[in-house]
């Protein structure tokens, strides 16, 4: 083993490596022990000493055999017993010594502790040094006894000096009264004289200990007022908060039961039933309830007798959207009849791993103490924090479920192919729901492609069109009836325990059956526990999906997490309503898991009000079936930065691809293989050189500008005029995408102006900067 064998003292504290029996499956497990102020505890590894003890054992108590040359035993009585052992004989008798020591100690302090009688009251269980107030307490009791007993030997020994200086002195005078010689009368005063100063010397340290005694007693008296004082407030906010949990609780179920009983009352007078007919619900349907935070509407199951009336009264257009549903629901999601196949040529094999990420430290807060209130965009960060895709290839990543939109593609129904474009929006978020990893901010004019054509049919393209703020353009033009384009700015700013990535942009769907323009923005996503404890992600916000062409619009609802609430985490909802805000699909699910939709068959409003006093509406909805459901992570995800199947191949070597692709980026690849102190020193390098091309570009911009107002040369002082600095950075344009205004929101947004795949086939990149 690498780890030393022999138990390490430090201080008070002794620990080490010692195996320990589990089970007859197992055996002997090797586990850190930590012996401690009379209390044994071990964890399975060193690093979880800071919060997970598997077990603790209290000496004071205990009883400890050998069995043999390296095994021994620890019991309590019966309660909890260790059987251990030691790599060698001479470990194990290290060992017992100090184990029996501590023991000792342990019971000594607790008698003496008993005798006070002014200690605060203990737990009756064992508890790690670092829990409970009263092994705390004991501790500060203990340690003021041991300061005690100390000073009082070193007053006996002050006592003893002053005899022994005395006698001394006497001793000396004697001496000095006799008639010797100048040499040994000098050599007696001047051991007088040290003699006075020893003793001097010794009196001012006992006077000091003394005091600081009398000054750790007084203080130790207050801190242990504080400390109850604490104690007693913890349990008061403890017992209020029950409290409230219990009224929510109840207020809550009271809320649910009226709802539920209006909506019920309600399907009764729909579907026409009599005193004496039943009122249950068909096993097969099932009831959603309404989001706790915002309960705006309720769907319960519709009656089946209204089914068969609305099956025979149905209007052209709903049967037809039944049929077109049934015939898209058995489909699978994964295949597509309509894919090419006159190509016999095998598809290419794409790989299925990537190098494990290494398991490097860092000092988190080191770092993310100075970026509190900034934009992280601007600030330099080492690659530890990243994972191996730059942003661009998070942004392709939206097409991991590429097979709802051809499936919107074939439907006959603007509102049916509504769902699929919501749940199309909602599955691009199920990609994050472990990747803590941030991406790595592209470089300007860094662009990444993602032909599928043969394998999905279709082609995504990305650039970097700006540095300051960070936007990137991105393309996709598939052989199944869709196109897909948006422009994307992240915001994020650090709020001290959590970091909020505000994505700015809108993303636009047009379909060429029935030309159906969609356009949609993205929710708010948060990454906690940034400081202390594990990291998580939470998305949400409120998404509204709209078709420009026919009115129809789709209001999402991601809800975000809480404490508190009862409802299932990363939960979103969502209603499909027609140009006149009539509801004709409801949408639930979470985004990190599946979407289901229900077909609306009537609705209206309950009895009860909902937030902000608002009345809720009830919708009676056919049975849900599924519209998405993600798909499993690859095998050993986890030690690579938790990747899905598409994203393991995003930063897979190409041939062929532009000389600005995110795949030909040094840095990332350094990282992707584990090199990441060589990959941040060329990280520093790239960033550097682009800085140093926004300066010449800079300087440029500045001369245009200075020889368009004057004929003159632009010398070194107009250069430097401030007025200049506050002029547009550069006069940077993007090479495969052009500004333009957004004729559906007015924006202006960067617009693929083709040329990059023909450019492809001819293998001409003349126009692509050296950026890497």
């Amino acid at each position: 083993m690498s780890e030393p064998k022999s138990p390490a003292p430090a201080g008070d504290m002794y620990k080490g490596w010692v195996f320990k029996w589990t089970n007859y499956i197992k055996g002997y497990q090797r586990r850190w022990f930590v012996l401690s102020n009379g209390l044994l505890s071990y964890y399975r590894t060193q690093a979880e000493m800071g919060h997970t003890c598997r077990g603790t054992i209290n000496l004071a108590t205990a009883t400890i055999t050998v069995d043999d040359a390296c095994n021994f035993v620890i019991s309590n009585g019966g309660a909890q017993t260790y059987h251990l052992k030691a790599s060698c004989e001479v470990e194990r008798q290290r060992w017992i010594t100090a184990l029996e020591l501590a023991k000792a100690k342990a019971v000594r302090m607790q008698a003496e502790s008993d005798d006070s009688g002014d200690d605060f009251s203990m737990s009756p269980l064992p508890v790690a040094p670092s829990q409970g107030g009263g092994s705390q307490n004991s501790e500060v009791q203990s340690t003021l006894r041991t300061l005690g007993s100390k000073v009082e030997d070193l007053s006996t020994c002050n006592d003893l000096i002053s005899k022994h200086g005395s006698a001394l002195q006497r001793s000396l005078s004697e001496l000095d009264s006799l008639r010797l010689t100048g040499e040994a009368g000098d050599k007696i005063r001047q051991v007088t004289e040290r003699a006075t100063l020893f003793r001097i010397t010794s009196n001012a340290m006992i006077n000091a200990c003394r005091d600081f005694l009398a000054l750790a007693q007084a203080h130790s008296k207050r801190w242990q007022k504080a400390l109850q004082a604490e104690r007693e407030q913890r349990v008061r906010l403890e017992e209020a908060l029950e409290q409230l949990a219990k009224q929510h609780n109840h207020l809550e179920r009271a809320f649910r039961g009226a709802a539920q009983a209006n909506a019920i009352v309600d399907n009764k007078g729909a579907a026409g039933l009599g005193k004496g007919e039943a009122s249950d619900e068909d096993d097969d349907n099932e009831f959603f309830d309404a989001m706790e935070d915002a309960p705006e509407f309720i769907t319960v199951p519709a009656d089946p007798q209204f089914h068969k009336r609305s099956s025979s009264n149905a209007s052209g257009l709903n049967s037809e959207m039944c049929a077109d549903d049934q015939s898209l629901n058995e489909e699978p999601l994964a295949m597509n009849p309509e894919s090419p196949s006159q190509d016999s040529a095998p598809l290419k094999k794409r790989r299925t791993r990537i190098p494990d990420k290494p398991n490097y430290s860092l000092n988190l807060w080191s770092i993310m103490k100075n970026c509190i209130g900034k934009d992280l965009s601007k600030i330099p960060m080492p690659v530890n924090f990243n994972e191996p895709l730059s942003m661009l290839q998070r942004l392709s990543e939206d097409l991991e479920y590429h097979e709802l939109l051809d499936r919107a593609a074939k439907c006959h129904s603007s509102l049916e192919q509504m769902c699929y474009v919501a749940a199309f929006c909602v599955s691009a978020y199920s990609t994050t729901v472990y990747r803590t990893g941030k991406p790595f901010n592209p470089l300007l004019g860094e662009t990444f492609e993602l032909d599928r054509q043969r394998e999905s049919g279709y082609r995504s393209l990305c650039e970097q069109v700006s540095h300051h703020p960070p936007a990137a353009a991105h393309h996709v033009i598939s052989e199944r009836g869709w196109t897909l384009r948006q422009e994307i700015t992240v915001a994020s700013k650090f709020r001290g325990k959590y970091l909020s990535i505000m994505p700015l942009g809108t993303i636009h769907a047009v379909f060429g059956k029935g030309n159906h323009h969609y356009t949609w923005k993205k929710v708010t996503t948060t990454v906690h526990n940034i400081i202390v404890g594990k990291l998580w992600i939470d998305q949400s916000g409120e998404v509204d999906v709209v078709n420009h062409t026919t009115g129809d619009r789709c209001h999402l609802k991601f809800a975000p997490y809480s404490y508190f609430s009862r409802d299932v985490a990363r939960k979103v909802t969502g209603v499909v309503m027609d140009k006149d805000g009539k509801a004709h699909y409801v949408l639930s699910g979470t985004w990190d898991e599946k979407m289901e939709f229900s077909r609306v068959m009537q609705s209206s409003r309950g009895g009860e009000n909902g937030a902000e006093g608002k009345q809720k509406t009830v919708y009676q909805t056919l049975k849900a079936r599924e519209l998405w459901k993600r798909n499993p992570l690859p095998n050993g995800a986890e030690n690579m930065y938790f990747f899905t199947a598409l994203a393991l191949t995003l930063n897979e070597p190409e041939d062929g691809v532009a000389p600005t692709d995110s795949r030909r980026r040094p840095d990332q690849r350094l990282m992707e293989f584990g090199r990441w102190d060589e990959a941040n020193s060329e990280k520093q390098r790239l960033e550097e050189k682009q800085r140093s091309a926004r300066r010449e570009r800079e300087r440029e911009a500045a001369s245009q500008r200075a020889s368009s107002q004057s004929d003159d040369a632009v010398d070194e002082d107009s250069l430097a005029d401030p007025s200049l600095k506050s002029a547009p950075h550069d006069n940077y344009k993007a090479l495969w995408f052009e500004r333009c205004k957004d004729q559906i929101t007015g924006e202006q947004v960067h617009i693929y102006k083709g040329g990059y795949w023909e450019a492809k086939e001819l293998g001409g990149w003349e126009g692509c900067q050296d950026i890497f």
